[in-house]
C-alpha cells in the first residue's frame, strides 16, 4: 500500500500537477528569540497538532520574536492541510536552520527525501520538544530508508525508534478512557523550581492520560485521570498518577547530544488552559538553551481568533490551506467545517 502511495505520488510530480504548498512562516521582530529559528511538524491524525502548533508558533513569533516556521501533513493534490495521512510534509529543508524541531507527529512513512532532513537535524543533536503521539512518531517498513525511526523499530542501537531514543519513551497505551476522561496534571515538588515551570498553575488538559514513564531523564509533572471531560470532575481513584513531561538529553548517532522536553498532551483545547500552554512555552525556551529568559509572567496570550475543533480520529477542518493562516490576524482555524462530503449512493 505504502509502495502505491509512493508511485502515485511521484505521478503527480510527473505530471506536474502536485499542488506545491509553501511552509508556513511567522517573523518575530524584537524579543529573547531574536536570531533564533523554530520548526514545528504538525502530522497526526486525532490530536489536531494542525491547530496547536501554528498556536503556539505564533505566541513564540509575536511576542518573543522567533522566526517560527509550521510544517503540515499536504494533500499533494489540493495542496491543503490534512491530518496524518497521506505521509507527505513539503519544506522540512527548513531543519537545516532550526534551532528547535517542535515534533507533533504520529504514525508518519515519510517519503526518504523529506525524511533525510530530520536525520540530519537529529545527527547534529538539535534539540527536540515532542508532543503527545509524537512517542509514535513513524511507522516505516523494514525494508526503507529511515525504518530505525518507527516505534516498534528492532534495529540495532535504535530499539523502538525515534520515541524511545529520542524523547523518553515509545507508545505503550492510553489510560483511562480517551475521548471520556480528561486529566489533571500537577507539578512535582521536588521540580517546583525547574525553569519550565515558572509561573504554571493549574494545569488541566481534556486530552486522556497515556502510559508514559521515560527511559530516564527528569520526571516534572504527574498526571491524573479525571472521570469526566471538565477541570470539576473527580478524580477515577483505580488510577493513581502517571508521569506526564519530562526532560531529558539524547545522543545522536554521529555522538551529538540534544536536548528534549516531551509532553504527553497538546490538543489546541489543552493549550487554551494558561497552565498548559504556558508550561509549553517555556518548554520550548528551555530546550533551546534560553531558561535564564522564561519568567513567571512571560507572555503566552494568544495572537490572533483561536477557536479549536474538539479532538477526534480524521475530524480535522477541511479546505485548509497554510497560507491561511499567514500573518497574525487570521482564526486558527481557518474555518470549522469538519464534515465530510457524504458519498453518492
Amino acid at each position: 500500500m505504502a509502495k502505491i502511495k509512493y508511485l502515485l505520488l511521484a505521478l503527480f510530480a510527473f505530471n506536474g500537477i502536485v499542488a506545491e504548498a509553501a511552509p508556513l512562516v511567522f517573523e518575530g521582530e524584537s524579543g529573547i528569540g531574536k536570531g533564533k529559528h523554530i520548526v514545528f511538524l504538525a502530522g497526526d491524525h486525532e490530536y489536531r497538532s494542525e491547530e496547536s502548533l501554528p498556536a503556539l508558533a505564533r505566541i513564540l513569533a509575536k511576542h518573543h520574536g522567533f522566526k517560527c516556521t509550521v510544517l503540515f501533513n499536504i494533500d499533494p493534490e489540493t495542496g491543503e492541510i490534512v491530518a496524518g495521512t497521506p505521509s507527505n510534509m513539503p519544506g522540512l529543508e527548513a531543519l537545516e536552520t532550526a534551532d528547535l524541531a517542535v515534533v507533533f507527529l504520529r504514525f508518519q512513512n515519510l517519503p526518504g527525501d523529506q525524511m533525510k532532513h530530520l536525520d540530519t537535524y537529529l545527527r547534529r543533536g538539535g534539540p527536540v520538544v515532542g508532543m503527545r503521539t509524537a512517542t509514535h512518531a513513524f511507522q516505516i517498513p523494514k525494508d526503507q530508508p529511515y525504518s530505525k525511526y518507527s516505534f516498534k523499530s528492532d534495529a540495532s542501537g535504535y530499539e523502538l525508534g525515534f520515541g524511545h531514543q529520542v524523547l523518553g519513551q515509545t507508545w505503550v497505551g492510553h489510560y483511562g478512557r480517551n475521548h471520556r476522561q480528561s486529566t489533571r496534571i500537577s507539578v512535582l515538588d521536588s521540580m517546583k523550581d525547574h525553569p519550565i515551570l515558572r509561573g504554571v498553575e493549574d494545569v488541566w488538559v481534556q486530552a486522556g492520560a497515556y502510559v508514559g514513564k521515560p527511559v530516564d531523564g527528569q520526571i516534572l509533572t504527574m498526571a491524573q485521570p479525571l472521570e469526566g471531560m471538565t477541570p470539576d470532575s473527580p478524580v477515577v481513584e483505580s488510577l493513581p498518577p502517571q508521569p506526564s513531561e519530562w526532560t531529558r538529553t539524547y545522543q545522536s548517532a554521529d555522538g551529538k547530544e540534544g536536548r528534549v522536553f516531551t509532553s504527553l498532551y497538546g490538543t489546541p483545547e489543552d493549550i487554551t488552559n494558561d497552565g498548559y500552554r504556558r508550561m509549553m512555552v517555556n518548554g520550548m525556551l528551555w530546550a533551546i538553551g534560553l531558561e535564564d529568559a522564561i519568567t513567571p509572567d512571560l507572555n503566552v496570550e494568544f495572537v490572533g481568533p483561536f477557536q479549536p475543533n474538539t479532538f477526534g480520529n480524521q475530524t480535522h477542518a477541511l479546505g485548509i490551506k497554510p497560507e491561511m493562516y499567514e500573518g497574525f490576524e487570521s482564526p486558527i482555524p481557518a474555518n470549522n467545517n469538519t464534515n465530510k462530503p457524504k458519498k453518492k449512493k
